[in-house]
């Protein structure tokens, strides 16, 4: 027997004449998922979050447990993985939620000993429904139960954590299993759930419980009046009332499958919404792909996105899925959508209304389940008045159109983003991080910032490389920022520069500003990008 093919019919039997329902050769009950709901609520209002989560979570964890070895002894299993990986079946057997393993693609860092998207929970209905929005994960009982299976069937103990939960807001239920030790420190204020006495440990600790949410709420209090600058994302702050209104839109549309349109400067963080976009949508579980449309040429594009068969132009020498497959179940990423050719746009628009794509040189069409994410600084509106664009394609991209501000526009951001890319550095080479001194923080907000994020993050590169003390300083800072090009000295220590020197320094430091895009550095420069592309070569040869 394989998991996939198992049935409640191998396992489930049932007596009209003595009223007696067994599965897996166990007496079996049938419960009512709001009588379960009100036992929820009951428990939380007489004993408290704490010592309620304790109790089911260890309920599951003995169900999970008691289930393995019944599987194991009544079905003759193909081989032993089979029998390990049977649990997620029967949760979706039971009614109690629908369970999605969550593909290798879709996983950032170290890989779980399990992963899964959890659709339909009863747990999270039934908490928003009784009791409303969580601050923390709810699933408790089916928690407890993956932990208890996956513990007996594999011989160690491994703990299953949810990552996310509808009942606390987000648009999926997302479970992590992992073992003691991978988990590290992480478990450790969720062991008390698992152990055997833990409704007793549970009750001794309401009071500390309490105590530690009353300092939590009264530093999160302090930091709200402090202005703290912790980023409500990972990789992305939102101080600003604009970049606030941006993800809170972004978080919004996330749990749909609308087609969304991301517009906005060069560097402003296109591809942090869109990828906040798919971390928030039932879609996490499968794998993100970005292309940059500008940076393929046009005749690599169609192949690129589409596929194309083996044969089909010179160097096609084996069969290739393109983008479009390899999204499969997540979302694709299409940044500067706007440069796409007219040609190309007017193919991009048949997949996009038909759902299914044809790969290059073959006649059949195969289906396609993508979400689409466009991003692009052009003004497409104007873009379509000059014919530049397909009216229908920029109707059709812009479901939902969400605008992000450039950073001149939201000053509050600069300094927390200045701060948080000087501590991921600090982090990353292991140094204390430093501070931003006034007179710095002051040129910080004065700059016009036409690189937007791209230009602040580098410049913060640069001072900390630059930095011989632990707090940055306005000599530290790009010529551009911290004003030192502009004032020109004169008299006896006057240095006279080579025109050519201070060219090289102004056009390399735009084209970093510009995170080595040479296309937008040309064009802040004032000059054709064939131009840059010479001058770049004589550089190097120089």
């Amino acid at each position: 027997m394989r998991a996939a093919d198992l049935r409640l019919s191998d396992l489930f039997s049932f007596s009209p004449k003595g009223g007696v329902m067994r599965f897996a050769g166990e007496r079996v009950l049938l419960f009512d998922a709001v009588a379960l709901g009100l036992l929820r609520k009951q428990l939380i209002e007489s004993f408290g979050y704490h010592a309620a989560r304790a109790v089911l979570t260890r309920f599951g964890y003995g169900h999970g447990w008691r289930t393995a070895e019944a599987l194991r002894e009544e079905i003759p299993w193909a081989d032993e993985r089979e029998w390990r990986i049977a649990g997620g079946r029967l949760h979706r057997l039971w009614g109690l939620v629908t369970f999605e393993p969550v593909e290798p693609a879709g996983r950032r860092g170290p890989e779980p000993f399990a992963d899964a998207i959890w659709h339909d929970s009863y747990e999270a209905e039934q908490h928003l429904l009784h009791l409303g929005q969580a601050t923390e994960p709810v699933c408790w009982t089916l928690a407890g139960f993956a932990s208890g299976y996956l513990s007996r069937v594999n011989g160690r103990p491994i703990f299953a954590l949810e990552e996310s939960c509808r009942g606390k807001g987000d648009a999926v239920c997302r479970m992590i299993g992992r073992s003691r030790e991978e988990w590290g420190e992480a478990i450790e204020p969720h062991l008390a759930f698992y152990e055997t006495d833990c409704l007793d440990a549970s009750l001794r600790h309401v009071q500390r419980a309490l105590r530690r949410a009353e300092t939590r709420l009264l530093r999160a209090e302090r930091l709200l009046a402090a202005g703290d600058d912790e980023p409500e994302v990972p990789g992305l702050v939102a101080r600003s009332e604009a970049m606030r209104g941006v993800v809170a839109m972004a978080r919004r549309v996330a749990r749909t499958n609308a087609t969304v349109l991301l517009l906005g400067e060069s560097g402003v963080g296109k591809e942090r919404i869109a990828r906040l976009v798919h971390d928030a949508s039932p879609r996490v579980g499968g794998p993100m792909v970005a292309i940059n449309c500008a940076a393929v040429p046009e005749s690599l594009l169609e192949s690129e996105l589409f596929g194309h068969a083996k044969g089909a132009f010179s160097g096609a020498v084996t069969e290739r899925a393109g983008l479009f497959e390899a999204a499969r179940g997540g979302t694709l990423f299409l940044d500067e959508v706007g440069e796409i050719p007219l040609a190309m746009q007017a193919k991009l628009l048949r997949v996009l209304e038909e759902r299914e794509v044809r790969r290059v040189g073959e006649n059949r069409t195969r289906p396609i389940d993508v979400r689409i994410v466009a991003a692009t600084h052009r003004d497409l509106a104007a873009a379509v008045a000059q014919g530049r664009f397909r009216q229908d394609l920029y109707f059709r991209l812009r479901v939902v159109e969400i605008a992000i501000p450039p950073l001149r526009e939201r000053p509050d951001d600069i300094l927390p983003i200045a701060r948080r890319q000087l501590s991921e550095a600090a982090a990353r080479e292991g140094e204390a991080p430093k501070e931003i001194g006034k007179a710095a923080c002051r040129a910080l907000y004065e700059h016009a910032w036409p690189g937007n994020v791209r230009e602040l993050v580098n410049a913060m590169e640069r001072a900390r490389i630059l930095s011989e003390g632990p707090t940055i300083e306005v000599v530290d800072l790009p010529p551009e920022i911290g004003g030192t090009a502009a004032a020109i000295p004169s008299g006896k220590g006057f240095s006279p520069r080579p025109l050519a020197e201070v060219e090289r320094e102004h056009i390399l430091a735009t084209l970093a500003a510009e995170g080595g895009n040479r296309k937008e550095a040309a064009a802040k420069l004032g000059i054709g990008v064939a131009t840059l592309y010479r001058k770049l070569k004589e550089y190097a040869e120089g």
